[in-house]
């Protein structure tokens, strides 16, 4: 490291250029992970909530599941009987649009992701705050909602109105912060999801009564999915799986995935450019140090080190700076910060990065001794 370090303060005007260079490309690391994870948090979170290893949806159900699949009792039920199924539940899902009725804030407008359960159900969430839904509250068509829901001025109390279906529907409690394609999640027991989805604000039809969106399913040791699907005539999505079923999920993932490897691809694409333009420029000096028998393994070595030193330093500072921007974004935008996530992209710029110094440093074993003498004047 003698040689990289004289280096580094040698040229450190270059070097902090370099690096600041890298940090930035680090800081973009982290806004674009915190996007990430934000944007499927605000996609799926509320899915991922569910205490359920999948979903079986309608056989003919392709594409985004959950708006084109449709389940019946009898196939709710026939799960219930599959052999390593620990629990079975109908579940429903539907987008609304409500109106604050009756409240602190009336006319407020809020969008809802309504997901209908049984009350009582291995689906029936804990509420952390208010009442949880049961026999009494379903027929005063109570739901429990989002934090997000909270935030544009609802109330635990309040009423809502779903539009164009005249349901009516009563704020019991809160179930923290959860919502699916980017809207809140509000839940609601299973018959007052009916109504909503089929938009009959009075007594259903046996027929309405008798359909969900899909069965949720809680599974065990001995589970065997193709032969539970054989039997129930349904198609089986683990939970994770259907996460691409949620609006715009894939397209927002792929996106994001696509826009990070262009920046790791790019970054690397940068630092080797660097590190080719000052192996060149050091060429005589290398050569001077073969000459005396410095062996090639040790310049190779010292040139990489002195590229990790950079890469490590900016790739820090930048994520330490990226962390303290993305904590201003939280809260007002699609944006949440996880270690994993954050670790990984750090990772990924200084190990590309090295990739990058890796390829330029090759140009050192081409370096002739004799040029130190002055045999290629």
């Amino acid at each position: 490291m003698y040689l990289a370090l004289r280096d580094l303060r040698f040229a450190r005007g270059r070097f902090l250029l370099m690096g600041a260079v890298v940090a930035l490309i680090a800081v973009l690391g982290v806004l674009l992970s915190g996007m990430s994870t934000g944007l499927t948090d605000s996609g799926v979170s509320g899915l991922r909530a569910l205490p359920a290893t999948g979903f079986a949806f309608s056989a003919d159900a392709s594409g985004e599941l959950f708006s084109r699949s449709t389940v019946t009792r009898a196939e709710w039920e026939r799960w219930g009987t599959v052999s390593g199924v620990q629990a079975a539940a109908p579940f429903g899902d539907t987008l609304a649009h409500a109106t604050v009725t009756g409240g602190a804030a009336p006319g407020t407008q809020v969008d809802l992701a309504v997901f209908g359960v049984v009350p009582g159900s291995f689906l029936d969430p804990v509420p952390e705050s208010g009442r949880a839904l049961g026999a009494a509250v379903a027929d005063e068509g109570g739901v429990l909602v989002s934090q997000q829901i909270l935030d544009d001025g609802v109330r635990v109390g309040d009423r809502l109105g779903i539009d164009r279906s005249g349901v009516v529907l009563t704020v019991v409690g809160t179930v923290g912060s959860q919502s699916y394609g980017h809207v809140a999640v509000a839940y609601a027991p299973l018959s007052t999801w009916q109504k909503i989805h089929y938009g009959l604000p009075g007594d259903l039809p046996a027929a309405a009564r008798d359909v969900a969106t899909a069965v949720a399913v809680r599974t065990g040791a001995g589970f065997d999915a193709a032969a539970a699907d054989r039997d129930a005539g349904t198609h089986w999505v683990t939970k994770a799986g259907s996460y691409s079923a949620s609006p715009g999920y894939s397209a927002e993932s792929g996106t994001m995935k696509l826009i990070s490897w262009f920046l790791y691809v790019i970054s690397a694409l940068v630092v080797g450019s660097f590190f080719t333009v000052w192996t060149v420029q050091r060429k005589p000096e290398i050569a001077l140090l073969k000459a005396i028998g410095a062996a090639e393994r040790y310049v190779v070595r010292d040139a990489l080190a002195q590229a990790a030193a950079v890469l490590v330093l900016a790739t820090a500072l930048g994520t330490t700076v990226g962390l303290a921007v993305g904590r201003t974004l939280m809260g007002s935008a699609p944006f949440s910060l996880r270690a994993a996530p954050v670790a990984t992209a750090a990772l990924s710029l200084v190990a590309l990065g090295l990739l990058g110094a890796l390829a330029a440093v090759r140009r050192i074993t081409a370096v002739d001794p004799l040029t130190a003498l002055g045999a290629d004047r």
